[in-house]
């Protein structure tokens, strides 16, 4: 028998846990981005979350070398062959209804693989249209990504249609580091056991998702935290209304784990940074303080570059740190940039 990690059992990484809780309550709030490098409990969580829910067979988990064919399903080609009919085979979207889909390394997917999958994640429906099939089927999972900021970035418009995002740090203090590794040699000695001293546990953690999924649609959200979501979104600057469903949906769901008839400012300041973090445009930039050269003065050359958004630093007495006055230069002087060019001249 094969055992996993229980969720319960992980120490630490508190806003992941309540964000994939999150997910597992409305999977319609679009899944989760996981940033952070190796060794932080990406993975381990993921599965966690998948025994949780009681799919232990629906934890599916996308290969960076999967077709599209594979994620939404193509035509059944032995049926075709064998009893000339056409049907539909299923693919990964398919197999993860009602499960989790696990996605390492999104940030190294195929655009158009991207899209398909988050598609399908926003609306609960695989929409097939391909191979003389036309064919449509639930797909309703809890969709979780991993990347590894070192090894490429996702493109905007793709981390958007991510609902919410954590961004992890794999640094622990000494307490914190005593903590994991005890549990997890202690998994290692005894998995039947450490798995034992967890059931309640788990068992409670799964009650508590069925009980809020099932008082999700009754949670109420007042006039006034709809309007307050819509001025956090704006103040974020964040484009579209994507950020404004997601909230909404993020922080009912955040009720309902709780066992609240309806949405607070509490909810919203725990759910704000999962629903902004990956969508907020960073600062503007201020204007230059000083004047554009007028006239025929000189190109300002030695002034720092104000595009590159980093800020720029000033020594005591006022000019820019590390400028060098410009060197003269004897108008009869000339650079000789290909010597060996110069000695083949006649």
């Amino acid at each position: 028998m094969t055992y996993r990690f229980p969720f319960s059992a992980i120490v630490g990484q508190e806003p992941l846990k309540q964000a994939l809780l999150l997910c597992a309550l409305d999977p319609r709030i679009g899944g989760v981005l996981i940033s952070g490098p190796r060794g932080s409990a990406k993975s381990t969580l993921a599965r966690g979350l998948a025994d949780l829910l009681g799919n232990d067979e629906h934890f599916v988990n996308l290969p960076l070398g999967a077709t599209e064919e594979q994620l939404v399903g193509s035509l059944n080609l032995e049926q075709v062959l064998n009893e000339n009919r056409v049907s539909f085979q299923p693919g990964l979207l398919g197999k993860a209804d009602g499960g989790v889909l696990y996605v390492d390394e999104v940030n190294l997917l195929p655009d158009p693989l991207v899209d398909l999958l988050l598609d399908a994640a926003a609306s609960g429906i695989n929409h097939v249209e391909r191979d003389g099939i036309s064919h449509q089927h639930s797909a309703r999972f809890t969709l979780i990504g991993t990347m590894n900021p070192d090894e490429g970035e996702l493109r905007p418009q793709l981390l958007d249609r991510f609902g919410l995002c954590v961004q992890l740090n794999a640094r622990y203090d000494a307490d914190t580091r005593v903590a994991i590794v005890r549990q997890r040699i202690a998994f290692d000695d005894d998995p039947a056991g450490f798995c034992a001293r967890y059931h309640q546990q788990q068992q409670a953690l799964t009650a508590e998702i069925a009980r809020g999924r099932a008082a999700l649609a009754s949670i109420e959200v007042p006039d006034a935290m709809q309007a307050d979501i819509a001025r956090r979104c704006a103040e974020a600057a964040v484009d579209g209304l994507r950020a404004d469903i997601t909230f909404y949906r993020a922080a009912r769901a955040c009720a309902a784990w709780q066992g609240e008839p309806r949405v607070t400012n509490e909810h919203l300041d725990r759910v704000q940074p999962l629903v902004l973090a990956h969508r907020s445009d960073p600062q503007p930039q201020h204007a230059p303080t000083t004047p554009p050269p007028q006239g025929d003065e000189p190109d300002s050359v030695d002034a720092p570059s104000r595009g590159s958004g980093l800020p720029v630093e000033q020594d005591a007495s006022g000019g820019q740190w590390g400028q060098m006055p410009p060197s003269s230069v004897h108008p009869g002087y000339r650079r000789r940039l290909d010597p060996v060019a110069e000695k083949k001249k006649p």
